[in-house]
């Protein structure tokens, strides 16, 4: 059991929660212990799992209980208190340029390609084949193509800014659903992507949710499996 200075993490489907694979490589990545809690997706389990574990109304994961018992309800605020309460960890670059860099890329894309998103779900399972990414998908993928090579030149990667940092855990679930749709990326791109495929963390995380349950119905697509890998 965690003692009086555990934070406390929920999360779901490691396989098809992004934002539960943000909030928990917000942590992992940079050594910071938590003691972790996991619920299943569109099962009545979730809605009592999120009453259990939080007296603040919940509708989402990730969900932190920090040691001081405050609550965290969405990802970009675990960032946001991680980076204050961890200051030597490296989950925010250092230096200004760089710093600001990093804040800007985790706004973005808290907040932005929602077409990408919403037409690709975060599957971790399997590629699929023959997906035809909408105009509104291609547009995201040339906004993301255009922040990942302008930060790797600016900060001279091999991360988005400089070291691993904060930005790339945000940007890592968009970086795996290029894999899994098999949709077009840049030499370099692809770089960065094969970089976040085989992080540690990373790799733990998927290896793990594959251990977890069947699949969930509501991420089939109707469309030929291959395997989850750059294609």
């Amino acid at each position: 059991m965690g003692g009086p200075m555990t934070y406390r993490l929920l999360i779901a489907d490691k396989s098809y929660s992004s934002w539960s694979l943000r909030g928990w490589l917000s942590f992992h990545a940079f050594d910071i212990p938590c003691e972790v809690t996991s619920t299943r997706m569109y099962c009545d389990d979730f809605a009592r799992d999120l009453a259990a574990f939080a007296s603040v109304p919940l509708r989402t994961v990730p969900v932190v209980r920090t040691p001081d018992g405050g609550v965290l309800t969405d990802s970009v605020a675990i960032a946001w208190h991680l980076a204050e309460a961890f200051p030597g960890r490296g989950l925010l670059p250092a230096g200004a340029a760089a710093r600001a860099d990093a804040l800007s890329l985790i706004a973005e894309m808290h907040s932005g390609f929602s077409a990408l998103r919403g037409d690709c779900p975060m599957n971790l399972r399997t590629g699929w084949k023959g997906f035809r990414p909408s105009g509104a998908v291609l547009a995201d993928l040339d906004r993301v193509e255009t922040l990942w090579e302008r930060s790797l030149a600016a900060h001279g990667g091999p991360w988005l800014c400089g070291e691993y940092s904060l930005a790339d855990v945000f940007f890592a679930p968009l970086a795996t659903r290029i894999v899994t749709y098999g949709l077009p990326a840049s030499d370099l791109a692809r770089g960065y992507i094969a970089r976040h495929l085989s992080h540690p963390s990373f790799v733990q995380w998927r290896a793990a949710g594959l251990a977890e349950g069947p699949d969930q119905p509501n991420y089939e697509m109707g469309l030929p499996r291959r395997d989850f890998a750059l294609s």
